[in-house]
This record gives structure tokens, C-alpha cells and sequence, in this order.
């Protein structure tokens, strides 16, 4: 079976080198960029990365930028990595469409469940099961949705929100259950990176964003 293609950023050899070993040692391949042009160079050469690990805080071009970029041409998993902790700058991150974010320090093999994550979700999108809602169509093949017959950019995250919602229309959802089950491990940040998300959900479904319903203090509820 072919490896997995992670593009890991960031200007410190000595991180690079910690990511890239935990990765190689669970059956990744690696690519390395010392900085955010370098890594846009590799991303649109390479053309079959499966995943980005991106710092934020680098030379020539930061992870935001690098983030907005990308973000234009692809839908490509972004894990960014911080030392800053300030939930602002963890609710820009999910505003950019970063899919997961990760303040340094931190454990190498958390990095690497959660990368597993991703992917496997990611994978798991394969099979060729479309649901349907109030004039919502999800293809999880093609990882696309079509809201009344026009088709919808959405992010991983996004795409992934949105299915669960769908998936357990007419449920009432509690944000730590979202959580669980959208980001796939136990989330000990603020709740309210699921309502930026449902925020921008709601904002690129149009009218149909009143489907999700808030359950004020709890959490949210797709009903048609």
C-alpha cells in the first residue's frame, strides 16, 4: 500500500526532525519546508499531499499566510502548530479552515493520533453512501454537497460538521459530543470552536443554515 504524504513546516530542524521520525516510524511518508514559501513551492509541485502540519510563526511567510494560500486551490487536512495559547489566535486558525491546532509543546504521539484521525475520516469518505435532508445532498464519496441543485464549498471540518448534523437530523447534540465524534478525540479547549465552525457552516448553507437549530446551553440540532 502506498504511504500517506505529510508536508511537515516549520523553521526549527530539531522540530522538523521529532515530527518527521514519529510519522516514518507509523508509515508516513515526509516532506520537509524550512519556511512558508518553501512549503507552498513543495505543495504545488508535489500535488498528492494527504495532510500539512504548518507552524505559525516562521520566516518569509508565516502559517497564516501559508494557510490562506493553500486554502484558495485545495481542501488538503491543515494540523497548524503554536506557541501561542491566546484562544484568538486559535479561533483565527479555524476561521482560515485549519483543521486541527496544536500548542507547543506537545506530545509527539497525540500529533500523530490526531493526524491518524484525519486521515481515517478522511478515508472513510470513500464508501459511496449520499444522504439527503431538506434539500441538502451529501455525496461522501466525492466529499462534496449540494444545497438545491448548487454545489457548496465547504472545509474538511465543515464537510464533516455538517454530515454528522445530517446523520442525526431531529437529535439533540451537545457541543462535547460534537466534539467526540466531529474531531474524533477528546477535546479539553473552548466550546466555542465548534460554534465558530457552525458560524461559518451556517453562513455558506444560506438559508438552509437555519436547519441547525441552537440549543442554547447545550448545543445544537439539524432539523428539517
Amino acid at each position: 500500500m502506498e504511504k500517506l504524504k505529510i508536508l511537515v513546516v516549520d523553521d526549527e530542524a530539531r522540530m522538523r526532525k521529532l515530527v518527521r521520525d514519529f510519522l516514518v516510524k507509523n508509515n508516513f511518508e515526509v516532506i520537509e519546508a524550512e519556511d512558508g514559501q518553501r512549503a507552498l513551492d513543495i505543495f504545488f509541485e508535489e500535488k498528492d499531499i494527504a495532510l500539512i502540519i504548518l507552524d505559525v510563526m516562521m520566516p518569509k511567510m508565516d502559517g497564516w499566510e501559508v494557510c490562506r494560500e493553500v486554502r484558495a486551490y485545495s481542501k488538503v487536512p491543515i494540523i497548524m502548530l503554536t506557541a501561542k495559547t491566546e484562544e484568538r489566535d486559535e479561533l483565527q486558525g479555524f476561521e482560515l479552515g485549519v483543521d486541527e491546532y496544536i500548542g507547543k509543546p506537545f506530545s509527539p504521539k497525540i500529533l500523530v493520533a490526531r493526524v491518524e484521525a484525519i486521515l481515517r475520516r478522511t478515508s472513510q469518505t470513500t464508501s459511496d453512501e449520499i444522504i439527503e435532508a431538506g434539500g441538502i445532498t451529501i455525496n461522501k464519496a466525492a466529499h462534496n454537497v449540494i444545497i438545491d441543485g448548487k454545489e457548496v464549498e465547504l472545509s474538511f471540518k465543515e464537510f464533516e460538521l455538517l454530515t454528522y448534523f445530517i446523520e442525526n437530523k431531529g437529535i439533540a447534540l451537545s457541543r462535547e459530543k460534537i466534539l467526540n465524534n466531529v474531531w474524533n478525540y477528546d477535546y479539553f479547549g473552548d466550546a466555542r470552536t465548534i460554534d465558530t465552525h457552525v458560524k461559518k457552516l451556517r453562513g455558506k448553507m444560506g438559508e438552509k443554515g437555519d436547519l441547525i437549530k441552537t440549543i442554547w446551553g447545550m448545543g445544537y440540532k439539524f432539523e428539517v
